[in-house]
This record gives C-alpha cells, sequence and structure tokens, in this order.
C-alpha cells in the first residue's frame, strides 16, 4: 500500500466566531473542532499527520498534543499558502496526501477512507470530495467535464451566475499525489478576488499537465459542514448530537429523549441502559449494562458499573460500581470510588473519599479525604471536618461502623471497625473497634425556666 500522509489546515483566526478563543479549538459535544478532525484522521494508515498552524499556535498544539507534527503560517495568505508550509516536511515523500480542513468536525473516518479508495481506483492524482447540496451559496463548485473528471473548482466570489447554479459544492478535502502536490503549489496564483492563493488552483494545474482529476461525493453532505461562526457552531452541535444519539440506540441504549440527551463523542455505554431527558454523558465516560442515568444528571469522566441508578446529580473523574444509588441531588466529586452496593441520597457530597461495598450515607453530608470501609452507616448531617485551614487531612471509617445523625469527624481520625458514634458527636479523637463514643455535653433541663422567661419579656 502507498504510504499516505495528511495535512490539517487550522491557521485560520476565525474572527466570525467573535471570540478569545482560537476557531478550532471551540467545542462539538465537548470536543474541540480540530481536535474531532484529527481523532478521525488518526484511524488511517497515516505514516504523518501535519498541522498548520498560524494564530493561536501554542493553544492547538496543547491540545492535539503528540497526535501531530506542526508548521507555522504567519501570514493567512490563503488554502495553497498554508498547504505548502509543509514543504519541508513532505516535499520529497512518495504517496498521497490528504488535505482537510480544521472546522470540518463532522467530517468521519469512513468517508476520508472511502474518497481515499476511490482516488487509488481512479488513478488519480488529485481527487476531490464533493457534496451535493440544495443551496450551494458560499462554497466552491466543482466543474465537471463531459467523461465525468474534475475539470476545475470556482470559488463563490470567482463564479459566474452559469458556474453558481452547480450544486455539487467542493467540501474542502482532497487527496493529492503528494510530490505533484508540492511541485504544483510552487505554480499558484494569487490573481483573484481574495488576493489568495487557493488549494483547488492545483487542481487546475495538474488537469492541464494531463493528469486524471477525480471526485468522490459524499452521500451526506451533513459532513462538509465549516464552522465558520457560531450559528454554523450550533448547526455542528446538533448534527453531531443526533449522530451520537443515534448510534448508541442502534447499540441499544434507550433514550427516552434523544433531543435532551448530551452524550460525548468519547463516551461508552453498554445494553440496556436507560438515559432520562436533561442528561449529559460527557469526557471518556462508561456506563456499564442496565444502568439508569436522570433525569438531569451530569457524569464526566466517569466509570458507572451495572444496574446503577444517578438521579439529578452530578459525578466527575470518579470510580462508580455496580447497583450504586445516587441521588436525588447528590455530587460525587472528583477522586471518589464507589463499592458495589453503595447508596450516596439527596444532598450528599463526596470528594476524594472512598466508600466500601454497601457502605450509606443517605442524607445531607459531606464525606470528604475520607477512606469508608464496608457495610458503613453514615447519618444524616454527617461531616467529616477535613481542612485545619492549612492541610487536608483522612478520615478512616472502617468495615460496619455508624456513625450516629449530626456528627462531625475531626480529621484525622480513625473510627475502628464496628464501633458507634452517638448522633451529634464531635469526635476528636480515634475511636476503637466496637466501642460506643459519645462526644457532647450532658443534657441538663431547668425547670420552669421558659416560664420565667416569659414573666420577665411581659414586665
Amino acid at each position: 500500500m502507498t504510504n499516505r500522509y495528511a495535512v490539517v489546515l487550522a491557521a485560520g483566526q476565525g474572527t466570525r466566531m467573535k471570540s478569545k478563543l482560537y476557531k478550532v479549538l471551540h467545542p462539538v459535544c465537548g470536543k474541540p473542532m480540530v481536535q474531532h478532525v484529527v481523532d478521525q484522521l488518526n484511524t488511517l494508515d497515516l505514516q504523518e499527520l501535519i498541522t498548520v498552524v498560524g494564530f493561536g499556535a501554542e493553544k492547538v498544539q496543547e491540545q492535539l498534543g503528540e497526535d501531530s507534527h506542526y508548521v507555522i503560517q504567519e501570514e493567512q495568505l490563503g488554502t495553497g499558502h498554508a498547504v505548502l508550509q509543509a514543504d519541508d516536511i513532505l516535499a520529497d515523500k512518495e504517496g498521497t496526501t490528504v488535505v482537510v480542513c480544521g472546522d470540518t468536525p463532522l467530517l468521519t473516518g469512513e468517508t476520508l477512507q472511502k474518497l481515499l479508495d476511490h482516488h487509488d481506483a481512479e488513478g488519480a492524482k488529485a481527487t476531490v470530495l464533493t457534496a451535493h447540496a440544495e443551496d450551494p451559496h458560499g462554497y466552491g463548485r466543482v466543474i465537471r467535464g463531459g467523461n465525468g473528471q474534475v475539470e476545475r473548482i470556482v470559488e463563490q466570489k470567482d463564479a459566474s451566475d452559469e458556474e453558481q447554479a452547480i450544486q455539487e459544492i467542493n467540501t474542502g478535502t482532497y487527496c493529492f499525489d503528494n510530490a505533484m502536490l508540492f511541485d504544483a503549489l510552487k505554480n499558484v496564483s494569487n490573481d483573484n478576488v481574495q488576493g489568495e492563493y487557493y488549494l483547488p488552483d492545483v487542481v487546475e494545474i495538474l488537469k492541464g499537465q494531463g493528469e486524471t482529476i477525480s471526485a468522490y461525493q459524499t452521500p451526506e453532505f451533513s459532513e462538509s459542514l465549516g464552522v465558520n461562526d457560531r450559528v454554523a457552531l450550533s448547526k455542528a452541535e446538533k448534527l453531531m448530537k443526533q449522530r451520537i444519539n443515534e448510534q448508541h440506540m442502534r447499540n441499544g441504549v434507550t433514550l427516552v429523549d434523544p433531543e435532551q440527551t448530551y452524550i460525548g463523542p468519547d463516551v461508552t455505554i453498554g445494553r440496556d441502559v436507560v438515559i432520562y431527558p436533561g442528561s449529559v454523558l460527557e469526557g471518556t465516560t462508561t456506563i456499564e449494562d442496565d444502568a439508569l442515568i436522570g433525569p438531569h444528571s451530569t457524569i464526566t469522566n466517569c466509570h458507572v458499573g451495572s444496574e446503577t441508578t444517578i438521579k439529578q446529580s452530578v459525578a466527575a473523574d470518579s470510580k462508580i460500581g455496580s447497583r450504586v444509588q445516587i441521588g436525588p441531588f447528590a455530587h460525587i466529586r472528583p477522586q471518589s470510588s464507589l463499592g458495589d452496593d453503595v447508596k450516596v441520597g439527596n444532598f450528599v457530597e463526596v470528594k476524594k473519599a472512598s466508600f466500601g461495598d454497601g457502605s450509606k450515607a443517605s442524607h445531607l453530608s459531606y464525606i470528604g479525604d475520607a477512606e469508608v470501609g464496608s457495610g458503613v452507616n453514615i447519618g444524616c448531617g454527617t461531616i467529616t471536618v477535613n481542612y485545619d485551614g492549612e492541610n487536608k487531612h483522612l478520615t478512616t471509617i472502617e468495615d460496619d461502623a455508624f456513625i450516629g445523625c449530626n456528627s462531625n469527624l475531626i480529621a484525622p481520625v480513625i473510627v475502628g471497625k464496628g464501633a458507634y458514634v452517638a448522633a451529634g458527636s464531635t469526635i476528636n479523637q480515634d475511636v476503637p473497634s466496637e466501642a460506643l463514643s459519645i462526644a457532647r455535653s450532658r443534657q441538663t433541663n431547668k425547670e420552669g425556666y421558659a416560664s420565667k422567661m416569659k414573666s420577665i419579656k411581659k414586665d
């Protein structure tokens, strides 16, 4: 198989976004547009992937990391000029180069593979990815000859009235014979309305040399969507959401209301999971079989076990076991680990804490920086007092302990296995196993005191 390379065009500032954030870093379903593009390219067998960066280069490099090599386009002089910046890396290589815009987040690896396959099958030196547009306004038009091959591509501003009526549009994605691409780029002129060096002019140059120029038309027009402003960004978001949700439903997930369910592109969901409206699943979240999520729950970068229920709650960067009950209105903060059959009930916050199997914190508690064993019951209103003003400290509650309501556990402290803490206690010393710890003032009743107070108020 021939060597394959890719060039991602990501140097444009994107002034129409009217944003401090560099255009290709605007997220679609929680992932920056350029990351979508690079992820899809990485499904191909590439020898080299190069991203052309300009304004905001360091932030793009921070996002993509080692997924790409980088070249800088210091002046924005058009797409042809942008690709030419990769000349030092690619010009002497044999093979095929695919060129993709960094603001086309809906383009799929499957379509890119079909484009490459078509390019090889036709023996073409350039192949254009095209689409049929009911309203082609704003797109470059693909001009074909009588034999069906591509004659040239005309930008909207340079097209005649007859050419503007053509509905086959250029998506901005191409395959080229690599050596011929860089030879032709040196001959591209900027004699056009914009005064820029257009990459599509390479097609006309190669055609003039008698080379075969082909086109592959994707059946999905939505993949051609380039995002240049917030309106297009919202369209891309909607289309990506529909694509992701449909894929999960076809894989055996029940989305009660897909229009009101938001699932990121890297989320994995098992079969017979039910997701209620208003739920947001983000990052690298995994939901195992038979779980129930929502309504109105947000889960980010979590592993959620089978048959677990999370209602009206938030969880992030944590591991949640099987048959766990969370919510309503609970908050599982980062670095938490909940074992199987755990219950974290209404208005309970868990932070950087572990719960052993079968433990419960059912109401109105804060459990932070804690190691909770198995079979522990944490009563309503319990707080692990973990912060002394400078440092965080650990609370340990061993297996089968019982913490009474409205208790304060002043860390660092250990409540031993099977121990009891009486309701209303403030514990600042370790509690031995099987002990009962009571840390509160003895109750004193002042007989008749209330009557005396009422009499004073009347006087």
